[in-house]
């Protein structure tokens, strides 16, 4: 093995989990190869979104918390992203199609300017790819996969080999390529995995109202519907949860046709849904890896887990794991011990897999009580939403937590104190 060949650390998966993690080692002195199987051309990613920008908006976005800003700045790529396209947005409007509860959160209770951004996924991943590209210790390898991953051998290495036939050796490999990893199968870690039972719609929309810098979401008795602000004020990306027979319906519709079912389902909020962008639909499956990490390896984002996406908080939870496992390794280097072995990267599974699946099971059971049918369920949702309505000191801990403002917290996600 050459030492061209040879390096720290190999990233699996050039998504937005795994740029941000080498964004952040960009300064650690470690030799850093990222693996995409997509054949991207990172030199040219802004420019490439700077034309898709101008066609129209990216169907998938991320509901970005102040954690993940936080995050995303100590990545060096906030004010990048600032300069593209985002949305900041000030309330939230939560409530029953089912009956009367509601919900209301607003920045302004909370003395904040916004409560997160709305950010288009390839507006993010552009400036990442950019930010990566341009460290000297990070490697962009495009177009390649991972085919096959040894145990590790005496010295804790271990040797890859690639779909271009190179073969590399590392001292830790992260899996950091989606739901289906590949990465994590070949380390031989399992999953507990189950339907949810929905399928999401995704697409852009047109409405008659603005949309008040406001994230809108409708509890039905088939799934939530979300309208996300867009930074045109009658635009919003929607994430319509509903059953697999609901969803193909819907899919089969025209535009009108399409347009009216939705405006009728969101209560007509945003008075007429005029116009749609093509359609996008994908199951939903919950996930979580039974371990994160091995001897060399770690799996962050996706591949160790996803949820429902109707609390927006999937790509949120993969920064944490990205800003935690960054920090497990930062401190390895820094006190000089062997920062890739599993004693010392279970600091990062002790700190991010309980918080994990303690939001994949609140998740499961806010689905649950609002799938439930019948008088009784139905009275205990109303009247559990009206009570934390009026009760402020709840509420907005409640918000506060999910905006990253409170509760455990790697290190690089927490804002900085002010003097």
């Amino acid at each position: 093995m050459t030492q061209d060949n040879m390096t720290d650390l190999v990233i699996v998966g050039a998504g937005m989990v795994g740029l941000t993690l080498a964004a952040l080692l960009a300064d650690s002195g470690l030799r850093i190869r990222v693996l995409e199987h997509r054949d991207i051309d990172a030199e040219q990613a802004l420019t490439w979104e700077q034309s898709q920008r101008e066609q129209g908006y990216d169907p998938r976005v991320s509901a970005l918390t102040v954690a993940s800003q936080q995050v995303l700045s100590v990545a060096g790529v906030w004010p990048q992203i600032e300069q593209m396209r985002l949305m900041p947005y000030r309330a939230m409007d939560v409530w029953d199609g089912e009956g009367t509860g509601h919900i209301h959160f607003d920045c302004a209770e909370l003395h904040e300017p916004c409560l997160g951004h709305i950010v288009e996924n390839r507006v993010t991943q552009a400036a990442l790819l950019q930010r990566v590209a341009a460290q000297p210790n990070c490697q962009l390898s495009m177009g390649v996969a991972l085919t096959e991953l040894s145990e590790p051998d005496e010295q804790g290495a271990r040797r890859l080999t690639l779909s271009n036939g190179e073969m590399l050796e590392s001292r830790c490999v992260v899996a950091a390529d989606g739901a289906l990893s590949n990465t994590r199968r070949l380390a031989g870690i399992g999953m507990w995995e189950w339907d949810y039972g929905h399928h999401a719609i995704v697409t852009t929309v047109t409405t008659e109202v603005s949309n008040q810098a406001t994230c809108w979401q409708r509890f039905t008795n088939d799934g939530p519907l979300a309208f996300l602000p867009l930074a045109e004020a009658h635009l919003s990306s929607i994430v319509w949860s509903t059953s697999p027979d609901h969803a193909k319906l819907l899919m089969e519709l025209n535009d009108a046709d399409f347009c009216q079912a939705l405006e009728r389902a969101f209560e007509g909020r945003l008075g007429r849904v005029t116009h749609t962008d093509p359609r996008a639909v994908f199951p939903l499956r919950q996930r979580h890896a039974k371990q994160y990490v091995k001897a060399g390896f770690a799996a962050i984002g996706d591949a160790a887990h996803t949820i429902h996406p109707l609390a927006g908080q999937g790509v949120n939870l993969g920064l944490m794991d990205a800003a935690a496992l960054a920090e497990t390794i930062l401190e390895g280097v820094k006190d000089g011990v062997d920062w890739h072995s599993e004693y010392h990267l279970r600091r990062f599974q002790r700190a991010r897999q309980g918080e994990n699946l303690q939001m994949a099971a609140t998740m499961e059971g806010f689905k649950r009580l609002f799938n439930a049918e019948g008088p009784l369920p139905r009275l205990l949702r109303n009247t559990g939403m009206s009570l934390m309505n009026r009760c402020s000191p709840v509420k907005n801990h409640i918000v506060q937590q999910a905006m990253g403002l409170a509760g455990p917290l790697p290190r690089l996600a927490r804002r900085p104190i002010k003097e």
